[in-house]
């Protein structure tokens, strides 16, 4: 057992906004250690490909919405990508992604609210993470299509047994009916390999309302 999965379990078992953040706070230095080294956390890479291979330039305006650390930032710099937004509820988290300068802008935001970004403000949207327990409900996929340009990507992970109780896949389903996305492709992913814990890695392209 690792020093800090006190810290982990606190973010999945969080009541409120206010409750993961602390735990972050606290978490921010040792994330990366704990989550890559100790934990093998891959989904970042993942999504990077998942997103990499929707897009046809590299020029995209990208939003990484809970970015946290800049994990997923890391993997699309490598890429070629270069025109990315760090989105993130913990200020500690995104000082510690600020230093990967893989970002343009940094963006300290709940995404369980209304973001203050413009419609259409982004090419493509990646969020790996955050649609688990204790983090942001379903409601937030209607925020990501808002700042999506019709015709652009959103990638993201879910985390398994959250995809049924956090009511994410009727929302997600719900979206597809009204014709708001189109589902591209979902797959079964590893998350955190050490941990045998998986996810399901969702690619959406928004559509013209």
């Amino acid at each position: 057992m690792h020093p800090n999965r006190d810290l982990w379990q606190a973010t999945y078992e969080a009541r409120d906004q206010e409750e993961l953040v602390e735990a972050y706070s606290r978490w921010a230095e040792d994330y990366d250690k704990d989550t890559v080294e100790t934990m093998g956390y891959v989904a970042p890479l993942h999504a990077a490909k998942a997103l990499d291979a929707r897009l046809g330039s590299k020029q995209a305006r990208i939003l990484d919405a809970g970015a946290g650390t800049g994990l997923v930032g890391e993997m699309l710099n490598q890429a070629g990508y270069h025109n990315i937004d760090a989105l993130d509820i913990s200020r500690e988290m995104l000082d510690i992604a600020a230093t990967k300068q893989v970002y343009q802008n940094l963006i300290q935001a709940d995404m369980s609210q209304t973001l203050d970004v413009d419609d259409n403000a982004y090419d493509a949207v990646v969020c790996v993470g955050t649609f688990t327990y204790g983090h942001v409900r379903a409601e937030a996929f209607n925020e990501l299509v808002r700042i999506t340009n019709p015709e652009g990507f959103i990638c993201f992970t879910v985390r398994e047994g959250a995809y049924e109780a956090y009511d994410y896949r009727k929302h997600m389903v719900r979206l597809e009916a009204q014709e708001v996305w189109e589902l591209l492709e979902m797959t079964r992913e590893d998350y955190l390999v050490k941990e045998k814990v998986q996810s399901l890695l969702c690619s959406y392209k928004v559509l013209e309302c």
